[in-house]
């Protein structure tokens, strides 16, 4: 070591510069050095420039404005799951408050937090909620839509939707704005279309805060159906309203062709946006037909088709909402039926994440946006607005349910009337549309800020008070089982009997109608969508094979069955149970004796078809036909025991039972 310090004496100080040199270094930009052909006169002043403007390089460099946005999406991603995660861990508090309440002042307390340290909170933009928040929860809530219940009082839905909305947004709207022009008050410059404005913005049931409050509280199917439903449909009217109204209040007149315009309107939104997504559901269903060899992107196709059928509508100013409905309602039962398992599962759980996860974040930019402001209060016109929600609401339900009981056979009952009334919740979409009026409004941040307090009466007073009223006034809850393959199979079979009942009265009602599309699809659309052989599948057979998938599917997800069902296997293709099968020759007796009995059924009832001409006394009729069917019952039970069962001793028949010879040729 000596001798080595002796043979570069100055080894260890330049050794230390040049650590320095390379820490000191750290984070700055690599800058070019001088061009190599400047001339300064020599080419030692040359090389001195050269090592005078090199800088050494970086081995550790900051860079955040490279990954700002998306390293801040994926942290308010994160602090919504966590912020779920820490709710759901609470029994208590999930309990009482509702997930949304917590998630708005997670909100409120991150937007002070902004606010304290000097920055400026994020608003909950528009642009970002109606093209990237708002569709997953939509195509969640179409595409596993209880297709039953809402085709069973779509009546009642559409009513409410369309009906209510127009009383609400008129109702508030008019009462607005004769509290405006009381001069106390102070709000004069206000006028009529302003206040309409406003009333078709706060009027509208929000889906977003519906199945955040509805889905916790497991109420009755009937109620929610009611509700949802109504919170997807009214979307077309609030559409339409909106964009017609803050029309009117730029041009300041409206006519009679403005009016009539604007009812044209109403159904080009709403029926050109479920045109626009049966067509792309259709394509989806059309396209999973062959992907059986390229499972993988199955889902993709899913959630691609979706959306463009979202922004298609959104293009051409359409109803998005009805659009994203119409396309998982369309393509569901196609694609089920080409998909593998496992892409249904991955279709099914990607949904509910991202569904889950869009509604989280709505929430928390909820907080945040109020904090951000700007606001302007008024008590007066404030503390109205909230009344009006909830009285036009309670009327609009009371005044519609006397009109539809009269319609409907199921009738509404008070208790459902007022679940119906108090789960008129307000969200999101009430606020976007709101922060989508123009900066030059000269009431924007009064409207913004009367919407925010509605969200916010709506959400936790009405939320978390929704539940102990359930529970006090004993309303029927939601079943929690699933229904068995019996239960299906008998609704499948009133929904026929009901159909035939329809057609001997004449009337062409809602089962009738329902057959002929099923005829329809089985024959026609069927064929073109559902892959392989599968569409030629007798009807039961196939009912039956997809409840043991169903079944299946479920005592996998419980751990009750191990998952090892290959992921090429279709929805429709999995194998039932074997069957044990009779020999051929049993086979053919068996069926030459059903055909025989079946044509003597078959002559007795067109020998007693019904006639409006000829009616048989009561007593008569009932004593004929019990008699009959206990002779053929015993009959058949004779015959069909010598087939359908193997006896203990072949060689010789009982004491005290006769050879019986019938018709066709042999014995029992």
């Amino acid at each position: 070591m000596p001798a080595f310090s002796c043979a570069f004496p100055g080894c260890r100080r330049d050794l230390l510069v040049i650590v320095l040199v390379v820490f000191v270094g750290i984070g700055l930009p690599i800058e070019a050095s001088a061009p190599a052909y400047q001339s300064h006169g020599t080419e030692g002043s040359h090389l001195t420039n050269i090592t005078n403007t090199k800088k050494a390089f970086p081995v550790l460099a900051v860079n955040y404005e490279h990954v700002r946005k998306p390293f801040e999406i994926a942290l308010w991603i994160l602090l919504a799951l966590l912020m779920k995660l820490g709710f759901h861990l609470i029994p208590r508090l999930s309990g009482v408050v509702p997930e949304s309440c917590l998630l708005i002042v997670v909100g409120l307390l991150v937007g002070g937090l902004i606010k304290v340290i000097g920055e400026e909170p994020p608003v909950l933009d528009s642009q970002l909620f109606f093209l990237c928040l708002l569709p997953p929860i939509i195509l969640d809530a179409g595409y596993f839509l209880p297709i039953r219940p809402f085709t069973e009082n779509v009546g009642t839905i559409l009513v409410f939707a369309v009906i209510g909305t127009l009383w609400n947004t008129f109702f508030m709207g008019g009462l607005l704005y004769a509290l405006c022009q009381i001069e106390s008050v102070g709000l004069s410059r206000v006028d009529l279309l302003a206040c309409l404005l406003f009333g078709s913005i706060v009027s509208a049931v929000d889906p977003v805060a519906v199945l955040a409050v509805f889905e916790e509280i497991h109420i009755n199917e009937l109620v929610h159906i009611l509700v949802f439903g109504e919170s997807l449909l009214n979307d077309a009217v609030t559409v339409v309203l909106y964009n017609l109204f803050e029309e009117f209040s730029k041009v300041g007149t409206v006519t009679v062709l403005d009016v009539f315009l604007g009812v044209v309107c109403f159904f080009v939104v709403s029926l050109g946006g479920v045109l626009v997504g049966a067509i792309y559901g259709f394509l989806a269903a059309f396209t999973s037909r062959f992907t059986s060899h390229t499972r993988v992107i199955e889902p993709l196709f899913v959630f691609l088709y979706s959306y463009m059928a979202y922004l298609s509508s959104e293009m051409f100013h359409l109803s998005g909402i009805m659009a994203l409905i119409a396309c998982g309602v369309v393509m569901r039962p196609y694609v089920e039926a080409n998909i593998s398992h496992k892409s249904y599962t991955t279709i099914k759980y990607f949904l509910k994440m991202w569904s889950s996860v869009s509604e989280t974040l709505i929430f928390i930019f909820l907080g945040v946006s109020t904090v951000a402001g700007p606001h302007a209060w008024n008590w007066t016109f404030v503390i109205t607005t909230v009344i009006l929600c909830l009285v036009s609401r309670v009327l609009g339900v009371i005044g519609l349910t006397f009109i539809i009981n009269k319609f409907r056979i199921v009738k509404l009952t008070k208790k459902d009337q007022f679940i119906v009334a108090y789960g008129g919740l307000r969200g999101a979409i009430a606020f976007s549309l709101g922060y989508l009026l123009s900066n030059s409004h000269q009431m924007r941040h009064l409207f913004l800020t009367a919407i925010i307090t509605v969200i916010f009466f709506t959400v936790f007073v009405q939320g978390m008070t929704i539940r102990p009223l359930v529970e006090l006034l004993a309303v029927k809850k939601k079943k929690e089982s699933k229904p068995s393959i019996n239960e299906e199979i008998h609704t499948e079979f009133l929904d026929h009997l009901l159909t035939g009942v329809e057609g001997v009265c004449g009337h062409y009602g809602h089962y009738h109608w329902k057959e002929k599309l099923n005829r329809f699809n089985k024959t026609y659309v069927k064929r073109w969508l559902i892959a392989g052989e599968n569409f030629k599948e007798p009807e039961l057979i196939a009912f039956y094979r997809k409840m043991e998938l169903k079944q299946a599917i479920m005592m996998v997800e419980s751990g009750q069955l191990p998952s090892a069902l290959p992921s090429t296997v279709s929805m429709q293709n999995i194998q039932p149970r074997v069957i044990p099968r009779v020999s051929k020759k049993r086979e053919e007796e068996i069926r030459r004796i059903l055909r025989s009995n079946l044509q003597n059924n078959k002559q007795k009832m067109r020998s007693r078809s019904y006639s409006r001409h000829t009616l048989f006394d009561a007593d008569e009729e009932d004593n004929v036909s019990e008699v009959r069917l206990r002779k053929t019952k015993m009959e058949m039970e004779r015959r069909m025991s010598h087939y359908l069962t193997v006896p203990a001793n072949r060689e010789s028949p009982r004491p005290g039972i006769r050879r019986v010879r019938f018709e066709s040729g042999f014995q029992c």
